[in-house]
């Protein structure tokens, strides 16, 4: 759907951002700030609902001010300049589908644990998006000789002295066709959560590299130094041993996603009637497609092409369903991916010290057997009453929840408080050993 600009204005009208939809089932990561994971039902859809998008701030969403909000364009420019949302609206529009993946999904399946939110499969979402190409932009100002990364810069603050999340694109991406400025989901505003009133969509890489809530672009001569590029959100690009620590200075920037599926349905842990069962779920890829998605029912022995959706998107996921007659028993159900440059899911996933870009064939235990349907059972997280220095270190920033995701020993433990300090965090020193004793309470799973 293409909103009119009177349409668009209306529905932004009345408030100083577009409404947020309802988030309902979705998994908590976390409160303050909002982490929410879409749940496996959001993989029966082909476009995702915006009430089932997961949602991820390093920061407290930013509430913008249409009236004076302007995009500014700066750096290594010839003209530098500014623009209304009125004169970015009348540029050319750009639409298309394309998958937004934060590169910590997964981050929660990784053995030994890694810090950082634990999500699952469901930090994903296949999207409409329209706005304007960010090459017309950035045409506009006329790039200068030696530019070489694009900086982007949103509306939301940090807390305490937490660095800004501040990402780039290389000039070659940000100049890419399909690269744009989103002003619309879905066919609709973009909300507050997802970063009203612009943000950058660069299809086929990891949502780290999609800032929200845009107002300022800067080119650059360099790469840039800023904490959330120069430490954060940077992969060894190969297999290191589980557990050990990477200089960051020797790593890469996360960039392009990874061939991946989903089984979406049945859940794990599930019990279905014996007869025809339907297994569903979703795959998707960087800058290459999805050619085909392979089953196995018996732990991987053999393996039967899946039926795809006939929708072949440039960078959206396709939906896959595979069709079995299943007699009583217990099985072993994965499901692998392979796409148009040669590359294939793999078997086993290569650690690495953040928790990025897992993309591991995806398993799930299934037992068929005569009586009732039934679902997995949900084991409720225990109720946690975290002591006063906690409450007073800790809790103004984030809720408790941030916590008890994860799964870190005592050394990461003590590394996740003294970069909190860095950040802010006031831990007077008499109360350092209990807020470490509680948080290792939270420690790695037992071994098998």
């Amino acid at each position: 759907m293409n909103l009119s600009r009177r349409s668009w204005l209306v529905a932004a009208a009345g408030s100083l951002f577009a409404a947020d939809p309802v988030h309902r089932d979705m998994i908590v990561r976390s409160k303050r700030p909002e982490d929410f994971e879409m749940p496996f039902s959001g993989f029966q859809h082909y476009l995702t609902p915006a009430d089932l998008l997961f949602v991820r701030h390093h920061h407290y969403a930013a509430d913008v001010d249409m009236s004076t909000w302007k995009l500014s364009v700066g750096g290594l420019v010839e003209k530098p300049f500014t623009l209304t949302f009125e004169q970015l609206r009348r540029m050319p529009r750009l639409e298309h589908i394309a998958v937004m993946e934060c590169a910590g999904n997964g981050r929660g399946n990784f053995e030994p644990g890694v810090p950082g939110l634990q999500w699952r499969s469901g930090a994903v979402g296949n999207l409409q998006w329209a706005g304007v190409r960010l090459a017309d932009v950035l045409h506009m100002a006329g790039l200068k000789d030696g530019s070489k990364h694009v900086l982007f810069d949103g509306a939301d603050e940090p807390m305490g002295t937490m660095p800004k999340f501040q990402r780039t694109l290389p000039v070659a991406k940000a100049m890419h066709p399909d690269t744009m400025l989103a002003y619309e989901m879905n066919g609709a505003p973009l909300p507050r959560l997802h970063g009203f009133p612009l943000r950058v969509v660069a299809p086929g890489w990891a949502s780290d590299g999609w800032p929200k809530w845009l107002r300022q672009i800067t080119v650059l001569d360099k790469e840039f130094e800023g904490f959330f590029e120069a430490t954060a959100y940077r992969h060894p690009g190969a297999a290191v041993a589980p557990g050990s620590a990477v200089d960051p200075k020797l790593m890469r920037p996360v960039e392009k996603l990874r061939v991946k599926s989903v089984i979406g349905a049945p859940l794990d842990g599930a019990t279905v009637a014996p007869g025809a069962v339907t297994i569903t779920g979703a795959a998707w890829t960087g800058e290459a497609q999805v050619v085909s998605v392979a089953v196995s029912i018996d732990a991987g022995r053999t393996w039967k092409v899946a039926d795809l959706g006939h929708d072949t998107s440039k960078y959206g996921w396709r939906l896959w369903e595979y069709h079995a007659e299943l007699t009583p028993g217990y099985y072993n159900i994965l499901a692998r991916a392979f796409d148009s440059s040669g590359d294939a899911q793999p078997l086993t996933q290569e650690w690495n010290p953040s928790g990025y870009l897992w993309n591991v064939t995806p398993q799930i235990g299934l037992r068929v057997a005569e009586g009732a349907t039934t679902a997995p059972v949900v084991v409720q997280a225990e109720a946690v009453q975290p002591p006063a220095p906690v409450k007073a270190s800790c809790l103004p920033c984030h809720g408790v929840e941030v916590i008890t995701q994860q799964r870190l020993n005592r050394p990461q433990w003590e590394r996740e408080v003294d970069k909190m300090v860095r950040w802010g965090a006031q831990v007077p020193a008499d109360d350092r050993a209990t807020i470490l004793e509680f948080l290792s309470r939270f420690g790695p799973r037992p071994i098998r």
